[in-house]
């Protein structure tokens, strides 16, 4: 089976002028992936608009009906960092929709893995706000449909972004079927993801935060992965993995203070993709989240798109940070995490 590729030019009309969430975000991966011909070896999978029942699973009505009249009446400003157009609600129903599209084709054995380039991003979203640049959640969203139309019971969803999905978190913070692992830079916006926010109730231990300290790049990340999410995963047995995949811990981006390279972003998603071979063939969905430096975004996305398939050979284009930075004892740090969340030596 191949890999599907979810895009529609539909993304491009919601419109953020010169906001740093911008269209040529995906504009530049595209372009990127036409260069080196990577569009040809995937699947492509053309997206539809979520319905609002399948929002509001997540999100409250009322907060989509008065955000569908802000956009309808000219839009701007939502907040200090979100932006709509009035291209902006459309743009929002295929971002999600197109998730859903993906899930549906990875599901049904259409294809071995998917990725959703779309926009805008979602993981900040929560039941009642749009922030950080989101609008509706798109991988909660899309959780809660998995659930709600396939027989599956465990859904593991992975965040990259250097910011916390603080949106994702809350809309599982009590669910056992779903475990959210985050990576992000702490304290960084939206200044949640603590270590100790493991979950409650019925959700306990099934809220792993790994926050980490600025400069901090692909050692310690890949740490993170090996020593935390393996075994949690390993415990957990996920029916499907999904991936936040947020770009912008990346060492040129100007939003954050970490130090990962494409490289080692590649080498995150191949860890991902062992996961889901031991737990769930085939059942691995990525869709987009952050990433602002555009040509390391369009390369660390490619790089994502080159472990799916199966290559072993990933292009680089913006080389390793020129300062390596290692923290004196992220050992003791990683066995902090681990004992928070039982995991044995």
């Amino acid at each position: 089976m191949s890999v599907g590729y979810i895009y529609d030019d539909i993304y491009l009309e919601h419109d953020t002028k010169d906001h740093v969430e911008g269209k040529d975000r995906l504009t530049a991966i595209k372009s990127i992936l036409d260069k080196f011909k990577v569009v040809d070896k995937l699947t492509i999978i053309k997206p539809r608009a979520a319905t609002i029942d399948e929002i509001a699973a997540i999100h409250d009505r009322e907060y989509i009906s008065n955000l569908k009249a802000e956009i309808d009446s000219g839009g701007g400003w939502l907040d200090p960092d979100t932006y709509v157009s009035h291209g902006s609600w459309e743009a929002a129903l295929y971002a999600s929709g197109g998730l859903l599209n993906a899930v549906d084709a990875v599901m049904n054995k259409k294809v071995s893995g998917a990725f959703a380039l779309v926009r805008p991003p979602g993981h900040h979203a929560t039941f009642l706000h749009q922030m950080g640049f989101c609008l509706f959640n798109n991988v909660a969203i899309a959780a809660k449909y998995t659930l709600g139309n396939y027989d599956i019971k465990r859904i593991l969803i992975v965040d990259f972004d250097v910011h916390h999905g603080n949106g994702t978190q809350d809309a599982f913070y009590s669910d056992p079927q779903v475990l959210y692992f985050s990576t992000h830079e702490y304290p960084w916006y939206p200044y949640t993801g603590s270590a100790e926010e493991t979950g409650r109730g019925t959700g306990e231990g099934y809220n792993v935060n790994v926050p980490l300290e600025a400069k901090l790049g692909d050692t310690e990340y890949l740490r993170a992965f090996q020593d935390v999410l393996i075994p949690v995963a390993q415990r957990f047995k996920p029916d499907l993995v999904l991936v936040s995949a947020g770009y912008d811990s990346h060492w040129t981006d100007s939003i954050s203070n970490m130090n990962v390279s494409t490289t080692g972003f590649a080498k995150m998603a191949k860890i991902i993709k062992s996961i889901t071979a031991t737990h769930c063939p085939d059942r691995l969905v990525f869709t987009l989240e952050g990433g602002y430096n555009r040509s390391a975004l369009a390369y660390s996305v490619m790089g994502t798109f080159e472990v799916m398939l199966g290559n072993n050979e990933i292009l680089d284009g913006m080389g390793n940070p020129p300062l390596a930075y290692s923290p004196r004892d992220f050992d003791s740090y990683i066995k902090v995490i681990r004992d928070i969340h039982k995991l044995k030596n």
